[in-house]
């Protein structure tokens, strides 16, 4: 059985998106601007609530799927389209911006830790222009298939028979990993598939050591072995299947972003005499700007 090598290793970028949410930015940064068909990934993860409190306000995006998975915390969507949501601990919420769609993301909490993910995935051109759609998937519709070594969360697509409840207009398997210390798992994935591993909690080996805030992207052939040590380890894995329409990270964000985007495609200082300025300078009319590094919006 073939085991994919590690192609690349990704720290990610620290930055501020929404009304002042502190996050770190994966896919969608100078290190890795995109990883077909996936558009971007944050991760965010704080018990201060002034790093989270502003949540994300009404905000416009088209073209693509948002999936947001919820480690710890209580937050609320809702859409132009009618929809409301509530995200908790292990839930997930699935939105198919399709031919455009506006909406928010605003924690109830206020005070304690929120933490999770939110990945976007793009949508093939045939699809843009779809109509939107929204799935609340409460933690209880999500199956957890048990191994000797821990268990895998299945959040989309196909694991050893267990269908996760997301439903995608591109193939995808979506997984949470959860394993003990000194343990191994092999997870079998389609070959040609992009597939990425963000180690969010602990330290893996995978043909090389990996610890808590790295991803790893892997080659397009073989199954992905994992093996830990004692402190075990949180693995967040997606998988899909490649596009391949001419993209680019910031020409796709385009095409699947009106100009009001609520994330673009890199982070840069908030500075004197540039174009752009982040979020709360827009909105204070800070000069000379915070001399920050945020998402360029």
């Amino acid at each position: 059985m073939a085991i994919r090598q590690i192609r690349q290793v990704i720290q990610g970028v620290r930055t501020a998106d929404g009304a002042g949410v502190k996050l770190t930015r994966i896919i969608g940064s100078p290190e890795l601007n995109m990883l077909d068909p996936f558009l971007l990934l944050d991760e965010f993860g704080t018990d201060n609530p002034d790093d989270y409190i502003g949540g994300f306000p009404p905000h416009p995006h088209r073209g693509f799927e948002t999936i947001t998975y919820m480690l710890n915390g209580k937050w609320q969507h809702k859409d132009s389209a009618g929809n409301e949501g509530f995200l908790e601990d292990g839930s997930v919420q699935w939105m198919t911006a399709g031919r455009g769609i506006i909406h928010s993301e605003i924690p109830i909490q206020t005070d304690g830790l929120a933490r999770g993910f939110q990945l976007w995935l793009n949508l093939p051109k045939s699809k843009k222009m779809i109509e939107p759609t929204y799935q609340d998937i409460d933690v209880s519709q999500i199956p957890i298939v048990d191994e000797e070594g821990g268990t895998v969360k299945v959040m989309a697509g196909h694991y050893h028979g267990t269908i996760g409840p997301g439903q995608s207009h591109t193939p995808v398997l979506i997984l949470d990993i959860q394993l003990k210390e000194n343990t191994e798992l092999t997870l079998p994935i389609k070959d040609d598939w992009n597939a990425f591993a963000f180690i969010y909690e602990g330290n893996v080996f995978c043909g090389q050591n990996l610890s808590k805030g790295q991803l790893a992207v892997f080659e397009k052939d073989g199954d992905i072995h994992f093996k830990t040590n004692e402190s075990g380890a949180g693995i967040y894995l997606a998988a899909g299947e490649p596009i391949n329409e001419r993209k680019g990270n910031k020409a796709g964000l385009k095409m699947s972003e009106p100009k009001m985007a609520r994330k673009s495609s890199y982070v840069a200082k908030c500075e004197a005499g540039k174009t752009y300025a982040c979020l709360g300078c827009k909105q204070s009319g800070n000069k000379p700007y915070c001399n920050e590094t945020h998402s360029t919006l």
